[in-house]
């Protein structure tokens, strides 16, 4: 076999790429155990899209990776099938210019989830319209009012009701991005649901993109998706059984499959809604209905309101405020609301639940000027962090707040202690949340990039700085550094919410306690990691009372363990794509005789 990279010519790599299954590493520690073979790339990486570029590339022991969306792209110029990540076997090719990392899995491979399947499931921004005739142009001023919920991908499906075919757009990349004006005058139509999306458990490609629609026996289906299932792959499972084909890995379309058995396997609507677990708000476009879902614990919210005799549904009432609409209620608990041309009419098909809405909602995820619960999500968190001041307060010349989801603690905490509030970050708004970025090295980057530090603020000044949270240390250990080089005195942290210690398995970005701070140091070990002078976290019981509702209102699982919903570890929300994982594996030990074949 001949695997002289310098023998293989541009036109030969793409003749042998193209039915290759290509794994790209990206991981910001790259295993130095892996076996590998590799060129250092030091000349430019050339595609057909962008010739000559320079791609962001990781250098590591002196070998040069290409970041993972370049990566995609280059592979993509190739026609060359999915980008996956792991780095068992890494062999890189060189032939006039063209570098190409590919990696050919192997069995050990395949016991540990890859960096990119370390992540959520999904917190997403749902919208819908019924009864409007500019239901496409409302549901992407809502999904605009929504991006902050999901950035990776965006879609809209548009129906006109009855015996009409369901329009869809969906693509990768912010609302503003994937909408234009020729894409919205094509979805015709009085009714509309949409979706805004982040990280999946698996790669983030366009297969996974929400709405989902089906045609099936009760005719033409659509879903878009906001939490997490815990009894997916059960799920799953019986549906392949019974002959159901799957064309993503997310759980969204186990529900939609759900939804479109026919009567005598799975009965109606609601009985197809009983069999789904955790965590879960939806919006359900059907031919006739829409129709809104929200699970018995209400993880997530929903709610509902009214435009020129349209009902609007929303994750967040901000996205009412956007267009004028009318804020009528949050859809309930356990509540499944049907919306047709005869009104409204509610359902409750689920057992009853204690109530589980998942904190992290009001301390992080939602926008201040939305209503949760009959409150102001910005008024709790100035609330938090008055609490905040009070259990550890501290001599300081000024308050920084970690924009933008830090303002409104830190707002609270400088008008308990009385100390001048000051913006010394600067943020770029260009930069998603940095918090919901699919990879670390993504988020390293998005560190040094979304906030700037005003020096003048801060130099000679005893600062405070008070963040939402710290879940893996990142971010904050980075602010840190920026004001001890910009001349700042003393340095305080203060979070305005606990520890987080422990997984969600409920569709929030803490998958792993292995990558939590507090679930690997003491808080004094935090502190010094952090290089600050010192650190508080507002307990559970300060951070519930900001809010002005009872302590078992909430789900605090990832700051105390107790999960309101019991799970089987084995069958956590990572399992479809590891099965996926082996069965493409499997194809690919099988591809690769054939591939080096005709290498010799």
């Amino acid at each position: 076999m001949n695997r002289n990279p310098e023998s293989l010519s541009p036109s030969r790599l793409k003749t042998l790429i193209t039915p290759l299954k290509c794994y790209a590493s990206v991981r910001s520690h790259f295993s130095s155990s892996a076996k590998s073979k590799a060129i250092n790339c030091g000349s430019k990486w050339k595609t057909r899209n962008s010739p000559g570029q320079l791609p962001i590339f990781l250098t590591i022991g002196g070998i040069q990776f290409v970041e993972w969306s370049r990566a995609t792209r280059l592979l993509s110029a190739f026609q060359a099938c999915e980008v996956r990540s792991k780095n068992a076997g890494l062999n890189a090719y060189k032939s006039d210019g063209l570098f190409l990392v590919i990696c050919f899995s192997d069995k050990s491979d395949l016991e540990h989830a890859p960096d990119s399947l370390v992540l959520p499931q999904h917190e997403c921004g749902l919208f819908g319209v019924f009864g409007h005739p500019k239901a496409a142009v409302l549901t992407y001023y809502g999904l605009f009012a929504l991006q902050h919920r999901g950035q990776e991908s965006a879609g809209i499906v548009t129906s006109n009701g009855p015996r009409t075919s369901f329009l869809m757009h969906k693509d990768m990349g912010l609302v503003s991005q994937v909408f234009g004006q020729e894409e919205l005058a094509k979805l015709k139509g009085t009714r509309a649901i949409g979706h805004t999306r982040y990280s999946t458990t698996g790669t983030s490609t366009i297969k996974n993109a929400q709405p989902f629609v089906v045609d099936c026996v009760r005719g033409q289906m659509a879903i878009a998706h906001n939490g997490n299932l815990i009894n997916a792959d059960v799920l799953r499972d019986e549906l392949e059984r019974r002959g159901s084909i799957f064309q993503t890995t997310a759980d969204s379309e186990i529900i939609l499959h759900l939804l479109a058995q026919p009567s005598d396997n799975g009965g109606n609507i609601l009985a197809a809604l009983r069999r789904i677990q955790g965590a879960f708000s939806l919006i359900i476009m059907s031919e006739q209905e829409l129709i809104a879902v929200r699970d018995p614990f209400g993880w997530r919210p929903l709610a509902l309101g009214e435009l020129d005799g349209a009902y609007v549904l929303a994750s967040e009432t901000c996205a009412f405020d956007l267009i004028h609409a009318k804020f009528i209620r949050e859809i309930e608990p356990g509540e499944v609301l049907i919306i047709n041309e005869n009104g409204l009419r509610s359902e409750r098909p689920f057992p009853e639940e204690r109530p589980a809405f998942c904190m992290f909602e009001y301390v992080y995820f939602a926008r201040p000027d939305s209503m949760i619960g009959g409150v102001n999500v910005g008024k709790v968190r100035i609330e938090m962090g008055r609490e905040l001041a009070r259990k550890f307060p501290v001599e300081a010349d000024i308050v920084v707040p970690v924009p933008d989801s830090g303002n409104y603690a830190a707002l609270g905490f400088a008008q308990e202690l009385k100390i001048p509030y000051a913006h010394a970050f600067v943020r770029n708004h260009y930069i998603g949340r940095t918090f919901l970025q699919p990879s670390q090295l993504i988020r390293d980057f998005d560190v040094r990039v979304k906030l700037n530090l005003i020096k003048e603020i801060v130099a000679g000044k005893r600062v405070v700085v008070v963040d939402d949270s710290i879940v893996r240390g990142t971010t904050a250990r980075a602010r840190v550094v920026n004001l001890r080089e910009a001349g700042a005195k003393e340095v305080h942290m203060r979070v305005s919410c606990p520890p987080h210690r422990f997984a969600c398995h409920y569709g929030i970005d803490f998958p792993d306690p292995e990558k939590l701070i507090a679930n690997q140091m003491s808080m004094e070990d935090i502190c010094k990691y952090l290089g600050v002078d010192s650190l508080g976290y507002l307990d559970v019981e300060g951070m519930v009372r900001a809010t002005g509702k009872p302590l078992n209102s909430f789900c605090l699982a990832c700051f105390t363990g107790d999960y309101p919903l019991p799970f089987d570890p084995a069958l956590d929300k990572f399992i479809m794509e590891r099965r996926e994982q082996r069965a493409k594996a499997l194809a690919d030990q099988e591809a690769q005789p054939r591939l080096f074949a005709d290498l010799k």
